[in-house]
């Protein structure tokens, strides 16, 4: 039988180790002639095997690696996919946390607005808390104007009547005949907080302020969309 020299050839597998060992001592007829080294990590080594046995041995050796580096990389595969799904977690935890502070902040903004309008109207005057007088000048209808209606507010107020009226509480429209410092139209519209709407400011702002508060919510929101509309 033919043979090739294999010196160093390792065998992981301790049954290959038998079945070779087995059959290179048949084969050459002394078991104390077989060349079986063992390295420092206790590997055996086979020497002069036939080439048929060294083809098997070789095969069971590369299956076995194969499926150790198979391993490992499944191993490698798993810890990576751990990784990312760790890191995805967190992130979107963290955006989840951070929406629900917006969404806190917002909630409290709008609570705290709420609650100073309800004190500014809860301080505010009304229009019977004014004495009537026979004439008004711009600045009396202002400071009457800033009693009424809540001092977040008044800005917003005072830029529609300065649109609308230029603080002249007996401003009439001559093409639809809108009445006062609001514009009302018919101006009769007014008598709903006072029969005295033609001639006190005060009248005419309490009536407007309560306008805007039912139609738009508020003296501000009324502004905006006199902005884009040209009228409120």
């Amino acid at each position: 039988m033919s043979r090739i020299s294999v010196r160093g050839f390792a065998v992981a597998s301790a049954t290959a180790v038998t079945t070779v060992g087995a059959v290179v001592g048949v084969a050459a007829g002394d078991p104390a002639s077989n060349d079986l080294e063992t390295t420092a990590s206790g590997a055996t080594l086979l020497a002069d095997i036939p080439v048929g046995e060294q083809a098997q041995v070789q095969s069971a050796s590369l299956t076995q690696q194969a499926d150790a580096i198979a391993q490992g990389a499944d191993t490698d595969a798993k810890r990576v996919a751990e990784e990312a799904a760790r890191i995805q977690a967190a992130e979107d935890a963290k955006s989840k946390k951070a929406e629900a502070q917006k969404a806190a902040d917002e909630k409290a903004k709008k609570d705290r607005e709420e609650k100073e309008q309800i004190a500014s109207r809860s301080a505010a005057r009304s229009a019977g808390d004014f004495a009537v007088q026979s004439s008004y000048t711009v600045a009396q209808v202002k400071e009457i104007a800033r009693q009424i209606v809540p001092a977040g507010q008044f800005q917003c107020f005072s830029n529609i009547i300065n649109e609308e009226s230029t603080w002249n509480y007996k401003a009439v429209n001559s093409s639809s005949g809108a009445y006062g410092l609001v514009q009302a139209l018919p101006g009769s519209k007014m008598s709903s907080v006072a029969d005295d709407w033609r001639t006190n400011p005060a009248t005419q702002i309490q009536w407007g302020l309560n306008y805007m508060n039912e139609r738009y919510h508020s003296p501000c929101a009324a502004w905006s969309f006199h902005q884009s509309n040209g009228w409120y």
